[in-house]
């Protein structure tokens, strides 16, 4: 399954400009604990609710299989993509082979699926559907995808991360493209609002536009969850790397951070999937990184309230991740030794995990307030650069593990906030071949069905970030990151003999990478 890269990344950024110019200049800066607010919560109306639910099988159903014969034949007849020549027997052929792990770039896998499946997900939930019910419109679309839609054997990770990914991505766009709507409007502020929520929601906008509900004036707003708390922030700036592992080698360029708190945190018992949520992206302007560093998703699905007083909250609830961290080398020395160990010293997606959390809070006032959190998570698929695995477009491990994510912010008074947080993951690849793998010796010099390298690593960031402000929502921001992954390859026992040079003859090796990074930016609170 093809998307363009950027085009997505587009689509992920529109709902935090929008967001910020939805609401009026009178509603902003309000005081949330320790929040800077876009606008006051409203509550939905009930009418809204009643109608946005009714569900249409048959549309929604409709829709994700167009959407399917859509993209095959934009793939077949205008990018003329090898997989797409399909016929009867290509079919057969999948169904005959079965699952295996493919070898696509990063973004893709990580990235694009998921968005791609946040478009089937998001034909259930324009239809009427649940959270949970829409989760297998986007499995349907996957499966149709997967098994009939391509001549290339279908994927393994991609029938994991597409839909589970998916919903993450899907339930976020979905409710962004709800703050947006105001079906009271007419003319040009109406046009404007639809086509913002098009671009946000492809399917909900497509959806509105077969029903008539595009055009359709009415009294209330049509919003189905109306307008809960909700923070956005954007700071431009520098950012500096310095590569610890090769010369201390250092790069300057541009950045870009997007923060989106939906909901609240501290909310007594909640069941309603992403009653609540955050968004974090990060971006680079900067020579040989990724337009796109960072995307974090925490959606929380149910919690429960053990502590609520004026002072002091404490909850306890189960949350939904979706992690993408993405870099590449700082060195400009060309890499021409395969078995040499990998000079970008990170790469992690997890696309679909899931664990419990607790959320904290202390205040004594809304500018001295104290807020932590802590997540354990459970990895059911993610993947992590690899030093020595390249095959097509791949250079990381398919794998499984578990995550913790510990964080802590203050605000200190009216102008001052600090914010601590460490992410740490290990991750655990069971399919796959020994680091010294002489790919040459097998059929046709293609992998066989593998995961990667045998291997085992861990991945840790720690971000520390203070914030001053200087006038009203506008802060200064300096931030200092500190990047850490170890792997530890099981290789062959013996060594084998490559092009006249011996190579292997351990058991397993171990590659440590570190990075820094520091930012100076400039924050404002919408």
């Amino acid at each position: 399954m093809r998307i363009k890269f950027y085009t997505v990344l587009a689509l992920m950024v529109l709902p935090v400009m929008v967001l910020a110019s939805s609401f009026p200049d009178s509603l902003l800066s309000v005081s949330h604990v320790s929040r800077h607010l876009v606008s006051e919560s409203v509550a939905p109306d009930s009418c809204d609710v009643a109608r946005l639910e009714k569900k249409s099988f048959w549309r929604a159903s409709a829709e994700t299989v167009g959407f399917n014969i859509g993209l095959w034949a934009f793939d077949r007849y205008v990018q003329k993509g090898h997989y797409a020549y399909i016929n009867f027997g290509t079919i057969k052929e999948n169904f005959k082979h079965g699952f295996e792990w493919d070898d696509n770039h990063l973004s893709t896998n990580m990235f694009a699926h998921p968005y791609n499946g946040s478009l089937f997900y998001n034909a259930g939930r324009s239809n009427g559907y649940n959270f949970w019910q829409s989760e297998l419109f986007a499995l349907g679309g996957s499966a149709m995808w997967e098994m009939f839609m391509e001549c290339e054997y279908p994927s393994t990770n991609d029938i994991i991360a597409t839909p589970v990914g998916g919903a993450a991505i899907g339930e976020v766009l979905y409710r962004a493209s709800d703050l947006v709507l105001d079906d009271r409007m007419t003319g040009g502020k109406r046009f404007g609002r639809e086509l913002a929520a098009f671009l946000i929601s492809p399917m909900r906008g497509f959806t509105r536009i077969v029903t008539g509900r595009a055009w359709e004036k009415r009294a209330t707003t049509g919003r189905r969850f109306g307008v809960p708390p909700i923070s956005v922030s954007m700071s431009l700036g520098s950012r500096m790397l310095v590569f610890q592992d090769d010369g201390k080698l250092s790069k300057v360029g541009a950045a870009a951070r997007i923060d989106v708190e939906y909901g609240d945190r501290f909310a007594m018992t909640t069941k309603a999937p992403y009653d609540y949520f955050s968004l974090l992206l990060e971006l680079n302007a900067m020579e040989t990184q990724p337009l796109l560093s960072r995307v974090e998703i925490i959606g929380r699905l149910l919690s429960r309230s053990l502590v609520d007083t004026r002072k002091c909250g404490l909850s306890v609830g189960m949350y939904q991740h979706f992690d993408y961290f993405d870099s590449d080398t700082i060195s400009d020395e060309p890499q021409d030794d395969p078995l040499k160990p990998c000079v970008v010293p990170y790469k992690l997606g997890t696309p679909a995990s899931v664990g419990g959390g607790l959320m904290f809070r202390y205040a004594t006032t809304p500018q001295w307030s104290f807020d932590a959190y802590l997540h354990a998570n459970a990895i059911i698929l993610g993947g992590i650069l690899s030093d020595y695995y390249r095959q097509y477009h791949r250079n990381y491990n398919w794998a499984s593990g578990f995550s913790f994510k510990l964080g802590v912010r203050c605000n200190l008074g009216n102008r001052f906030s600090i914010n601590i947080a460490n992410r740490f993951y290990q991750l655990y690849t069971w399919q796959g071949y020994g680091y010294d793998t002489d790919w040459s010796l097998l059929p046709e010099g293609k992998p066989v069905n593998v995961q990667g390298d045998y291997s085992k690593a861990r991945f840790s960031h720690l971000e520390f970030r203070t914030d001053y402000r200087l006038w009203k929502g506008l802060y200064a921001t300096v931030g200092l990151d500190w990047y850490y992954r170890k792997t530890v390859y099981t290789g062959r026992p013996h060594p084998i003999e490559v092009n006249g040079t011996v190579i292997g003859g351990s058991s397993q090796t171990t590659i440590d990478s570190h990075q820094a990074g520091v930012h100076l930016m400039l924050t404002y609170a919408f």
